[in-house]
């Protein structure tokens, strides 16, 4: 037997839709119960439960009690990156689901990607991010240059703040419907934070989709256009 990491079982964790489904319903980076997940899969709360161990032990999702509810979630950024690198391999291959609507433009304008913005307007942010000089990238890692820290700390980024944390400031996140990068890591969860309190977006309920207001929608443009 060869020695090494196993991929296959996570594979077989990711690869069952009931399992797919729900991991996908948290990318939303919102916590739910076993019944919301349930719903979302289209499965009953029994077999959920039974799907929601079989994540647990692969240490694919975590779960906290709060009062008499349990609310389950992703154990990780990591997850959610591998999550969004499947979807754009499965949207490359010609593997989309067949479900379509008014919902599919929003997707992939803005959404929620764990915890950061994706979507064109997150891999317009990252690209014009790079252009400037504002963060030294390729494929593989992101860096926030000093007139990046300028630029963060003007828009409101409390960079002393994100260092306290060991987790990594900046990540490259390959977006599956632009096939692009978008900016992840602590970074990309600020600007995302601070987006939200300076009300230029809103992320629309029980959904993934963020929304932009007409004014930050021209605010963002302002910042990361052309």
């Amino acid at each position: 037997m060869k020695d090494g990491p196993d991929i296959a079982q996570i594979a077989a964790l990711i690869g069952d839709p009931a399992r797919a489904n729900m991991l996908t319903a948290l990318m939303s980076g919102k916590a739910l119960t076993a019944g919301e997940l349930a719903r979302e899969a289209g499965i009953s709360p029994q077999t959920a439960s039974s799907h929601l161990k079989k994540l647990l032990d692969g240490r694919l999702v975590r779960v906290r009690g709060q009062g008499r509810h349990k609310y389950y979630g992703l154990s990780g950024e990591d997850v959610a990156h591998t999550l969004e690198h499947l979807m754009g391999l499965a949207a490359g291959r010609g593997h989309l689901r067949t479900r379509t609507g008014p919902s599919d433009a929003e997707m992939r304008e803005a959404r929620v990607c764990y915890n950061h913005l994706a979507g064109s307007r997150g891999v317009q942010m990252f690209t014009a991010m790079r252009a400037r000089g504002y963060l030294d990238a390729n494929d593989d890692a992101v860096t926030l240059t000093e007139p990046g820290a300028r630029f963060c700390s003007g828009f409101g980024i409390d960079l002393d703040a994100l260092a306290r944390s060991r987790a990594p400031l900046c990540r490259p996140c390959l977006d599956w419907s632009e096939r692009e990068t978008h900016l992840a890591g602590k970074l990309g969860r600020a600007m995302l934070t601070r987006m939200e309190e300076i009300g230029w977006l809103a992320r629309k309920p029980d959904s993934r989709i963020i929304r932009f207001t007409r004014t930050g929608a021209a605010e963002f443009d302002a910042l990361f256009g052309a």
